[in-house]
């Protein structure tokens, strides 16, 4: 059985204007293996921590198809929630990475475990524009209740700023 929720606003909320019927949480979906008449806890503050939490945080499920989009994310990536959801995680992931990204996402939800096991790692993020950024990244599977994968979240920030002066130290030191 599958849940569709959205919360709705007019005014001010973290920043932005909203207008009338827009979705601050754009799309929440939570999933479940329980019977049709067993209640769900649908609580309203988990909807609004995730779109206000200040790191991008991305589900997408087994097809790695994006099905959560943060106001972090947005602000990360460049890519607004109604232009995200719905795409190929191939979005915000640079050509050359794309293949061993694909490769451990599958070992991921085959094996139902993350390689790195939610540590975070320095990788590289496509921005709208085309900009690679330097993203820290940390990985994990979303399991439904019988232990099966419903797909992958990511949580991450912009590490540009730190890459940049990493990269700009190592070309400094002599060799």
């Amino acid at each position: 059985m599958r849940h569709l929720f959205a919360l709705k606003s007019n005014g001010p909320l973290n920043g932005r204007t909203v207008d009338d019927g827009e979705y601050i949480s754009h799309e929440v979906r939570a999933w479940t293996n329980r019977n049709e008449d067993e209640e769900m806890s649908h609580d309203p503050v988990d909807c609004l921590i995730l779109e206000q939490a200040a790191e991008a945080v991305i589900f997408a499920n087994k097809e790695g198809v994006i099905e959560r989009w943060n106001a972090a994310a947005e602000t990360m990536f460049g890519f607004t929630a109604s232009e995200a959801l719905g795409q190929s995680l191939d979005l915000v992931i640079p050509d050359h990475l794309r293949k061993a990204h694909w490769r451990g996402f599958d070992a991921a939800l085959g094996t139902r475990k993350t390689r790195l096991r939610g540590r975070p790692t320095l990788t590289r993020g496509l921005h709208k524009t085309g900009q690679k950024l330097y993203v820290e990244m940390s990985f994990a599977l979303v399991m439904d209740t019988n232990g099966s994968p419903l797909g992958s979240v990511a949580v991450g920030r912009d590490a540009t700023e730190r890459g940049e002066r990493e990269k700009a130290a190592v070309a400094t030191q002599p060799r």
